[in-house]
């Protein structure tokens, strides 16, 4: 058996991927999940397949060729049309040499299963798979109607850094850890022809992480997400994985019906046929089946900062709010979500003792802690605050407790980076105190919770920064209170949100702002009394069917 000759440099001159990296990255896709795919592309035999153009980005060795090439077959016989008239309907590439062979081979051995002449079929086959870097092929080599595959999961520090530099120069999206598929999706949607669609199976962090945020933005402003359909619990790969998978079709044309789905682990070759028929054709809205679960959207969530995770009837619901309801955070209402105060020391700037420095220097705060019982119960915490009410530094020599009190524990201030970067203001707090937040009305939410759970402070305490923050202008606290207080509230939440071990949520600032809420002018009395009731009792349960009532729901599906 020939060795492996994987050289040191490549055609564009870059140090090679190692044949260990490469390969560690390949995850060969079961004959039913290509078929799958192609099926909800479109890309089937009663087309004639000869005058569209498929591109597979990394063939590895041949499992989605093996699909194309008996569909193009077929497809052939349909049109009587010589098979070498597809000799430029199929692009597959390859970083290793001995993926290109055995490509070309299971190519070969297709087309003469199929009856096709051995000089036709081997012509076809060399025409159709090279060996190439994908990221880095000219533009004009990667035009398509159709991009199919299963992107490489090759590890940032696999890559060398030459290498890596230039699929950053030519992969905008590859931001930050991003792992290489992030690439794949970019220069494949980049190459799409008008109403080209995009069919991968790969893994769906991107959809939620820091590093997958470019691509998002590039999606949502070029694209149209079609389907997502999550394959988490399924063997769709040859072997076992960790991969959390999910198939993305996304087509180059305004945004239109979106379809999310999720699976189970009964989701085989036989469930995976009523999907398609289901998602081509079928008149309903959604579908729930011991294997899969389906429901289309008029729209994909428009937003960068993170797609939501939830079932597909949740999804669906969290769109209709999304179309149908505004922003929590809304200059019209002047509402506002902030977090509470970092310090860069807290075991100096807290305190209990009142006595401990001039009393007008003592400012009292809410802590998680206050906030438990869900009515604020304040425990005695106090800011030893170094500001003025005009927002200036106070004069430390017009308060000589303070000034005593903050020398004794200098050494740990002035060496905090805010120090450190401004080394006159070393007692500063890393945030300026805003007084005139103290006296608001505000909900609280500490950040780390199983549930939602804002509790009011109605106009005492400034907000520690493990607190968030909401105050408004035109809501009656109360009323915003028992909204969101309700399960439809926490669904945005739970869509959107890190879940922590446990299913502990974090209801940051990022995630408050997800939550669509009605025009508080528009809910009616009767409701506003209920909501304001809910929330003064904590009742969830009354608070969510107050909260149906207001969003105009009958249900919150799970």
């Amino acid at each position: 058996m020939a060795t492996l000759s994987f050289p040191d440099t490549d055609p564009h001159g870059l140090p090679a991927l190692s044949a260990e990296a490469v390969e560690h990255g390949e995850v060969f896709t079961r004959r039913w999940v290509v078929d799958l795919i192609l099926d909800l592309l479109g890309y089937t035999a009663d087309k004639d397949l000869c005058d569209l153009k498929l591109v597979e980005p990394a063939c590895g060795t041949g499992a989605f060729l093996t699909a194309v090439a008996s569909r193009i077959s077929a497809s052939c016989r349909t049109h009587d049309r010589p098979v070498t008239d597809a000799l430029t309907a199929v692009r597959a590439l390859d970083l290793l040499a001995h993926n290109v062979a055995r490509s070309r081979a299971v190519v070969v051995s297709q087309l003469l299963q199929e009856g096709w002449p051995a000089e036709d079929a081997q012509q076809v086959a060399s025409a159709w798979v090279t060996q190439g870097d994908y990221l880095l092929q000219p533009d004009a080599d990667h035009r398509a109607d159709v991009v199919v595959g299963n992107p490489p999961y090759i590890r940032l520090e696999d890559v060398p850094d030459d290498r890596m530099a230039a699929y950053r120069s030519a992969c905008t999206t590859m931001g930050g850890r991003a792992d290489i598929y992030i690439g794949f999706y970019e220069v494949a949607l980049r190459s799409l022809n008008p109403g080209g669609q995009l069919g991968f199976i790969c893994a769906d962090r991107w959809m939620r992480n820091q590093y997958g945020r470019r691509l998002r933005q590039l999606v949502t402003s070029r694209y149209s997400v079609d389907l997502a359909l999550v394959m988490h619990d399924v063997d769709a790969f040859e072997d076992k994985v960790s991969a959390y998978p999910a198939i993305t079709l996304i087509s180059n044309r305004a945004q239109e019906e979106a379809v999310a789905a999720d699976t189970t682990r009964e989701f085989g070759s036989a469930e995976a046929r009523s999907f398609a028929t289901w998602y081509m054709g079928d008149a309903l809205q959604s579908i729930n089946t011991r294997s899969f679960q389906a429901a289309r959207m008029p729209h994909w969530f428009p937003d960068e900062d993170s797609w939501p995770a939830a079932s597909p009837a949740r999804l669906a619901l969290l769109e209709d709010l999304t179309e149908r309801f505004r922003l929590l955070e809304d200059t019209q209402t002047g509402t506002r979500v902030g977090i509470g105060i970092a310090t860069g020391a807290d075991k100096v700037f807290l305190t209990d003792d009142e006595a401990l420095v001039e009393t007008d220097r003592l400012l009292p705060m809410a802590m998680v802690r206050d906030t438990t019982s869900g009515t604020l119960h304040w425990n005695g915490t106090y800011l030893v605050n170094p500001w003025t009410s005009e927002g200036d530094l106070v004069d430390l020599a017009a308060y000589p407790k303070l000034a005593a009190y903050f020398e004794e524990h200098g050494a740990a201030l002035r060496k905090r980076y805010v120090a450190v970067k401004q080394p006159q203001r070393w007692y500063k707090t890393i945030d300026k105190v805003d007084h005139h937040l103290t006296r608001r009305p505000k909900l609280l939410f500490p950040d780390m919770k199983l549930t939602i759970h804002p509790v009011l402070d109605e106009g005492a305490l400034y907000p520690h920064h493990n607190l968030y923050f909401i105050v408004s202008d035109v809501w009656d606290m109360r009323v915003l209170g028992g909204l969101l207080l309700s399960k439809v509230a926490e669904a945005f939440v739970e869509a959107y949100a890190v879940k922590m071990r446990g299913g502990t949520l974090r209801f940051q600032a990022q995630y408050l702002r997800k939550i669509r809420v009605p025009d508080p002018a528009a809910i009616r009395e009767s409701d506003r009394v209920a909501l304001a009731d809910a929330f003064d009792k904590r009742d969830v349960k009354a608070a969510t069917e107050a909260a149906l009532r207001v969003y105009g729901l009958t249900e919150l599906p799970d």
